[in-house]
């Protein structure tokens, strides 16, 4: 818009300061509706805050939800030396007697000293060619292919890159100064079922010992890990793996072996993990609380200012509240023990917050820990209060129909809607303000007419006196 000045006129009068003023009058609107689209935003991104608590609160009970929710067990070892234990929900609680007798152990094996070499660069192959030939145990026969200049380091290269089960290394028995070449082989499993046979060698290392001065030394058995379970007093089971994590013994327990025992034993224990629970339960009131909280926060009211929050006559929060009080406080039907969570150790403070008794908790879950597993978890055809949390979290945060989502996106039009409004209004406003600076700007100019007018008149008049 192009801008009109106006020229300061004899009659004392601003006109520019007019314009301003009743611009700013026509502008009131359009500040009201700015504030109100501000207050739209701050709502909806507040009310997506409370879908992102309602979500947490529903994770928590989630954790409680199913039945085996509450199969926790933990488990501890006498001896963290000769082995570590981890239980899983399927594991049972119990103690056992575990005497270790044998680790599993990957075969490796190496060439003769009398075979050795001076460098890892030296030929190996006397005549033409020369083919090496192995196989891990029941498994196809593995063979590389050296040419008449092969050497230890070619043979090595060859065999780690067949990736057949088998690693190959060169090892130097001797001094710097005086170097002697191994070549030595590993399994890449433990257990006696991947022991490494030597099936052919037409090298000069000689490992099936042609010559009578070649063939091989073990530096580690091909052996499986035993485990004995019981009283050794009385009948203990044998257990034979592959490996030194043994993990289908005892129903849902791993045992990982780290060490032999002798003739003693260590004591592995189960229990239920009643500190585990409690945690989830304590988990649902404080995410219960953080949604409390925050709509609390702007559920207010100012006497002095007669200003509301921003959650002030909110039909959504206060739907939110209302939905998640009666999922928490509802009662469980066909629960025997404990029905309701007042029951062990919630309370309702009066600002709607819920504080968790944990000694009278620790006491529900020590004397009576199915009967707090009935309040929580789903039992058959009977819904626990953790599925009726998460329930009650569907009804708000549902992608579709949730109170949440569609209160969002009832704002979201709104705003949108209020936009519209403050772009049209600050168009006439514009347009008001172009029309008032064009006829203050005729008036100036018909006001420095008459002036002229008036002081020409006077002039005469003045004249005509003399």
């Amino acid at each position: 818009m192009p801008t009109i000045s106006f020229g300061g006129l004899g009659n004392g009068l601003d006109f520019g300061k007019v314009v301003d003023q009743l611009v700013k009058v026509a502008q009131l609107p359009v500040d009201r509706l700015t504030k109100k689209k501000a207050d739209l935003n701050t709502k909806f991104t507040d009310l997506t805050t409370v879908s992102t608590k309602v979500a947490a609160l529903q994770s928590a009970a989630q954790a409680l939800r199913l039945s085996t929710s509450f199969d926790r067990t933990t488990a501890s070892v006498t001896d963290t030396s000769v082995l570590s234990v981890s239980a899983s929900s399927s594991s049972t609680s119990g103690t056992y007697s575990v005497r270790v007798l044998q680790l599993a152990q990957a075969h490796q094996v190496v060439s003769k000293a009398a075979k050795a070499v001076s460098s890892e660069t030296t030929d190996i192959v006397s005549g033409g060619s020369a083919t090496f030939t192995f196989k891990v145990g029941a498994g196809a026969n593995q063979t590389v292919t050296l040419g008449a200049t092969g050497t230890l380091t070619d043979l090595r290269e060859q065999i780690n890159n067949l990736g057949a089960g088998v690693n190959a290394s060169v090892i130097n028995t001797g001094t710097e100064v005086a170097p002697s070449y191994r070549l030595a082989l590993s399994s890449s499993n433990t257990g006696s079922a991947n022991a490494i046979t030597i099936v052919a060698d037409g090298t000069d290392l000689d490992l099936l010992n042609g010559s009578g001065t070649g063939g091989i030394d073990t530096l580690a058995a091909a052996q499986n890990a035993q485990v004995q379970i019981g009283d050794q007093a009385l009948n203990p089971l044998t257990v034979e793996r592959s490996s030194n994590t043994v993990s289908d013994a005892i129903s849902g327990v791993t045992l990982t072996l780290t060490k032999t025992t002798g003739t003693g034993t260590v004591q592995v224990s189960l229990s239920q993990d009643v500190d585990a629970v409690k945690t989830n339960i304590k988990a649902v009131a404080t995410a219960y609380n953080e949604v409390v909280k925050f709509i609390n926060e702007r559920n207010t009211y100012d006497v002095t200012t007669k200003q509301g929050g921003i959650f002030f006559n909110e039909a959504a929060a206060k739907s939110t509240l209302s939905q998640l009080r009666t999922a928490v406080s509802s009662s469980v039907s066909g629960a025997t023990v404990f029905s309701s969570v007042g029951q062990i150790g919630f309370k309702t403070e009066r600002d709607g917050t819920i504080t968790v008794d944990e000694g009278q908790l620790s006491t529900a879950l020590n004397t009576n820990y199915s009967g707090v597993k009935a309040l929580f978890s789903n039992q058959g055809a009977a819904t626990g209060l953790a599925q009726a949390i998460v329930t009650a979290v569907d009804a708000l945060n549902d992608v579709t129909g949730g109170a949440l989502t569609l209160r969002k996106n009832g704002l979201t039009s709104e705003i949108d809607r209020v936009g519209n409004d403050i772009a049209r209004q600050e168009d006439a406003v514009s347009r008001y303000e172009e029309r008032l600076r064009r006829q203050f700007a005729a008036l100036d100019g018909l006001l420095r007419q008459l002036d002229g007018q008036s002081g020409f008149l006077q002039a005469q008049s003045a004249q005509r006196q003399q």
